[in-house]
């Protein structure tokens, strides 16, 4: 008896203080319970895309993949986002390569080239210790898992989102994201 209320002492204590999603990210249940940086320093509750279809993408400027990917990125944003409340988070990183050096407003400055209008956040790293909570939490999903490994393997990974914040389908960084047409329609 005394071992249940510790337990409920410390759910409701938990629930007090709230999610710390860096260390309690594996008990995450959805893309809204974790919260990111966006490209000028402000803090997103990313609840803030509920029943939104998402695509989640790690970006980088000087990139093979980067004109095809923003070039089409941008495309389905254009094309979905009124009508069907698509959404696209796009996280700079600069593991692969150095592929995206620049400071934040660097990046968002060489975003206007291809007119992006979507969501652009802070530059983080999606690999490793240091990786962002969310993307340790995309990695681990069933349908975020990679192929061999959870392991980001290059610039322009993609996960769908569904509107319930779960994660339905990885695409390689090979994948142009109009090849994604199809899936996002499942979705809407």
């Amino acid at each position: 008896m005394l071992r249940v209320a510790i337990a409920l002492s410390f759910v409701c204590l938990a629930g007090v203080l709230g999610f710390d999603q860096d260390n309690d990210w594996q008990q995450a249940t959805s893309i809204y319970d974790f919260t990111a940086e966006d490209i000028r320093g402000n803090k997103v509750d990313l609840s803030k895309y509920k029943d939104h279809v998402c695509i989640i993408v790690n970006v980088a400027s000087q990139c093979g993949l980067t004109e095809t990917n923003y070039k089409q990125l941008q495309e389905l944003y254009n094309k979905y986002s009124e009508s069907k409340g698509l959404r696209i988070l796009a996280f700079p990183s600069n593991q692969f390569l150095s592929q995206e050096p620049g400071t934040n407003a660097e990046i968002l400055e060489f975003t206007k080239k291809y007119g992006v209008t979507f969501d652009m956040f802070a530059k983080i790293d999606v690999n490793g210790d240091n990786a962002h909570p969310l993307y340790k939490w995309l990695k681990s999903q069933k349908a975020g898992s990679g192929f061999l490994t959870d392991s980001i393997k290059w610039n322009f990974s993609k996960f769908l989102i569904n509107k319930q914040g779960q994660v339905v389908d990885r695409f390689a960084p090979a994948t142009e994201p109009l090849k994604m047409e199809d899936d996002l329609k499942k979705y809407f």
